[in-house]
């Protein structure tokens, strides 16, 4: 049997006793957040609560590769910006740390349209997660997942380079 269930939290309290009992019986859950959402944040999925029973099983070992790395650099950002509200003087890594974090964010944000193939996701959470973008400024990131999605030979190169990486992690 399928389900599918929907539960509206109270200020998004998941500890109640509906949305328990509904986490108990299903394989995972995703919680997407209003703040998220009024941020901008696309979808509006709160890293931090969502679970998932079956994760990376599901993917192909080179996604598995590059989204352990994003999450862990998300995580460790999201704290970060929370303790980075409080603090008046930042020194230079930690800046660089959550520069590379609204990078991060902002590969992340899904355009309606224009939906990315594996093999693009792939390559786009790769150059987030190892510095390839840490010259550009939060606001070209944008600009440059445009510019990747429109090359129409970038499938050529990924596809073999993917399987290449798929093989070797085996």
């Amino acid at each position: 049997m399928t389900a599918l269930p929907i539960v509206e939290t109270q200020s998004g309290d998941v500890s109640a006793y509906i949305p328990t009992n509904v986490i108990s019986i299903t394989d995972g859950q995703i919680f997407l957040s209003a703040d998220l959402f009024n941020a901008g944040i696309r979808p509006a999925i709160n890293v931090g609560i969502s679970v998932s029973r079956v994760g990376s099983a599901a993917q192909i070992k080179a996604m598995k590769q590059v989204a352990g790395k994003s999450k862990l650099e998300l995580a460790q950002f999201a704290e970060l910006e929370a303790f980075a509200q409080f603090a008046s003087d930042l020194d230079k890594a930690t800046q660089n740390q959550l520069a590379r974090g609204q990078r991060l964010r902002e590969l992340l944000k899904q355009s309606q349209s224009d939906p990315l193939t594996v093999e693009n996701q792939i390559a786009t959470i790769y150059t987030g997660t190892n510095g390839y973008l840490d010259a550009l400024e939060i606001g070209q990131v944008k600009k440059f997942l445009v510019q990747q999605n429109q090359i129409r030979l970038w499938p050529d190169f990924l596809n073999p380079f993917i399987h290449y990486i798929d093989q070797a992690l085996k």
